[in-house]
């Protein structure tokens, strides 16, 4: 049973790469607290497909097909979504790319592209959103990062890297914005059971493994991530920011 947060109804979120995985989760999530949810992906049709099926269901939601890579188009389209939908209080940088990558094959511009997908996009869309909150006297930044970089894991070195670097992020941010009421937290999943992840990584030798190393044996959800996020977004965590909340059924 999902937790039901009062306060969250009626406030407006935005998520990014919010078409599939843990960020449908999350919007699915948010649209379920009574929330206005507004939400970015480069997929189209999925994207498209989604606000139509909540929609359909009585919730408020609306969707923004862009290409986080290219800045300008994004801030436009925020500042579209921010028309439809209202001022944003919430917001989760959620849009990733995990496509594995040998290291000593990377190119220059495959290290910027992953950077540009993983890492870039969180600070320019924090930027246009905190007008909004500042406004407001208060709101809450999610990010989203990975354990892959804890971990060492190999086969993903710009991935890690800019995964790594949200933590960094996430604690600079929190100071500058900290004294408008606005908080700043990033939640970093374990290994979890999206449909990319089962259909793209999953071997049998892998799951194994992972599920030796945790604590709590058994999926890690997008839904589990998204309860995560539901705390953090409601003021129930109002004391809560700069922080890092682990989400992988505690690996050792």
């Amino acid at each position: 049973m999902t937790a039901i947060y009062p306060d969250l109804a009626g406030r407006t979120a935005l998520v990014t790469g919010g078409a599939d995985g843990i960020g449908r989760a999350v919007v699915e999530a948010f649209a379920a607290q009574g929330m206005t949810v507004a939400f970015l992906d480069i997929n189209r049709h999925a994207g498209e497909a989604l606000a139509t099926e909540l929609c359909g269901k009585g919730h408020q939601a609306f969707f923004g097909c862009v290409d986080l890579r290219d800045v300008p188009a994004t801030i436009a389209a925020i500042a579209h979504l921010r028309e439809t939908a209202g001022a944003f209080s919430i917001c989760v940088n959620n849009a990733g790319h995990d496509e594995r990558h040998r290291f000593a094959d990377l190119s220059v511009a495959e290290w910027d592209e992953r950077f540009a997908v993983n890492l870039r996009p969180m600070m320019f869309v924090s930027q246009s959103v905190t007008d909004d909150m500042r406004q407001r006297g208060c709101g809450s930044i999610i990010n989203l990062g990975s354990t892959s970089w804890m971990q060492g894991a190999p086969g993903l070195i710009a991935y890690t890297t800019a995964k790594s670097a949200v933590i960094g992020f996430t604690r600079s941010l929190a100071r500058e914005v900290g004294s408008d009421g606005i908080r700043v937290n990033c939640v970093t999943p374990g290994w979890v059971m999206t449909e990319r992840q089962r259909t793209r990584w999953f071997t049998p030798e892998k799951w194994e493994a992972a599920q030796a190393r945790q604590s709590i044996k058994g999926e890690i959800r997008p839904a589990d991530v998204a309860a995560m996020i539901l705390f953090l977004a409601s003021d129930q965590s109002r004391m809560c920011t700069g922080q890092n909340f682990i989400v992988d059924a505690g690996v050792v």
